[in-house]
């Protein structure tokens, strides 16, 4: 059964096949990491809601649902390389120590180098970005079948 996560209105469970640890929030967020992914839930508020989590390694993908983007424009999500803000429903981050990439299934997410918010991405569905320690401008390309395949059946998707 799942646990209560901190004071948030989540639940933490397993989930076996594939092996991942699901995050879901009673507003309708899903977080998804696999099970080696370090996940920090972020409320600073301290009101139950989560505003992002920051994700130090691993992969995670997000989804939220229509009901829950309007109660959730702000939420982020922070690795070491980058910051990833929901602007829509369904997508994912990989992160290994050399970059973060991010990939957008559904909706649009904005994606800017954690360093620095100035030359800031929006990606739409289809659409995925590498960020690294390069301080170049960010490059928004479409990713081929496999690349997606490949990070999507890490979910079981």
């Amino acid at each position: 059964m799942g646990t209560a996560v901190a004071q948030t209105r989540c639940t933490e469970t397993t989930r076996f096949d594939p092996p991942l640890r699901v995050l879901r929030c009673t507003d309708g967020l899903l977080l998804e990491t696999e099970r080696n992914a370090t996940l920090r839930p972020i409320d600073r508020n301290g009101d139950g809601r989560l505003e992002g989590a920051e994700l130090g390694g691993g992969a995670a993908l997000i989804t939220l649902p229509p009901s829950a983007r309007v109660r959730r424009e702000g939420f982020q999500i922070l690795t070491p390389h980058a910051l990833a803000s929901v602007r829509g429903t369904v997508y994912a981050v990989d992160v290994t120590n050399a970059r973060t990439a991010v990939f957008v299934e559904r909706g649009r997410v904005v994606v800017a180098r954690r360093s620095t918010l100035d030359g800031a991405v929006t990606l739409g569905p289809g659409e995925g970005v590498d960020v690294d320690a390069d301080q170049g401008p960010l490059e928004v390309r479409r990713w081929p079948q496999e690349r997606v395949r490949g990070l999507l059946e890490r979910f079981g998707q």
